[in-house]
């Protein structure tokens, strides 16, 4: 009767047992882990003046765009057939390599020459008419006519050359948090005399700031940083002489803009 009186009581309280083990389990692993991904990695630049890297990336892209003056007048609007032009975001990838110069444990400072894959999209939104009544509809009924869309595409790939400051906050265990800030120069590959037969021309050099911040996680052989950017493109790179006529005198003004993700191994 006393063995049986013992294995109930542990039945009663199978349910602690196995949390408890679970707990042990996981202090196990945690602590086989510390020589993996710990304290005791060394690795990354940390120690470095100078240190080196790649990345991977995937971005979000559109234009900024500023009607003129001339368009958004009530009488004798420029462009009279064009009721609004929408810029549309789309997405795209770039990949590069990281050049890091270490100021202090927290400070760097990065160069990140990449090249970015862009494709940017422009609604043009024409007034309707003319339009055919439906098949149903009654004198009675009211028809609203539907816009005629114009979809503008303009593929660029484009040579970037971020120079960025980086203030990483103190290690913890295994991970930083930092912030990241700087401007890029930026050329596109595709010569001026090829883009001026596209629809809506820009020129192919521009400059941007960037700020994002991001996760060092280190590991054993590597440390792998996620990062989220914003770039701001500052220069006006809209060629009125080149867009065709329905949108030319619309447009007073188009810049770049993105959010990027980076994938960083270091």
């Amino acid at each position: 009767m006393q063995t049986a009186h013992f294995w109930n009581k542990l039945n009663l309280r199978r349910g602690k047992i196995g949390i408890l083990a679970f707990l042990l389990f996981l202090v196990a692993n945690s602590a086989n882990s510390q020589g993996l991904f710990g304290l005791t990695s060394t690795s990354g630049s940390d120690d470095k003046f100078i240190s080196y890297g790649f990345f991977l990336a995937a971005h979000n892209n559109s234009y900024r765009l500023k009607y003129t003056d001339q368009f958004v007048q009530a009488s004798d609007p420029a462009s009279p057939n064009v009721r609004a032009i929408f810029p549309r975001f789309n997405p795209g990838f770039s990949l590069g390599f990281i050049g890091m110069m270490r100021l202090h444990d927290q400070v760097q400072i990065l160069f990140t020459p990449k090249i970015g894959f862009y494709e940017f999209r422009t609604e043009v939104e024409y007034f309707p008419t003319n339009f055919t009544p439906q098949p149903g509809n009654t004198a009675e009924e009211p028809v609203t006519p539907v816009a005629d869309v114009n979809t503008i595409i303009n593929e660029a790939t484009m040579i970037e050359l971020p120079l960025l400051f980086k203030y990483r906050s103190q290690r913890f265990n295994n991970t930083r948090m930092y912030f990241i800030g700087g401007a890029s120069y930026q050329f596109r590959t595709k010569s001026q005399d090829e883009a001026n037969l596209e629809d809506l021309v820009t020129t192919g050099q521009d400059y941007a700031i960037e700020l994002g911040m991001g996760f060092e996680i280190y590991f054993r052989f590597f440390k792998f940083a996620p990062e989220i950017r914003f770039s701001h493109g500052l220069n006006n790179i809209y060629q009125a002489e080149n867009t065709i006529p329905d949108i030319r005198d619309a447009i007073s003004s188009i810049k770049r803009k993105s959010v990027t993700l980076y994938l960083n191994f270091q």
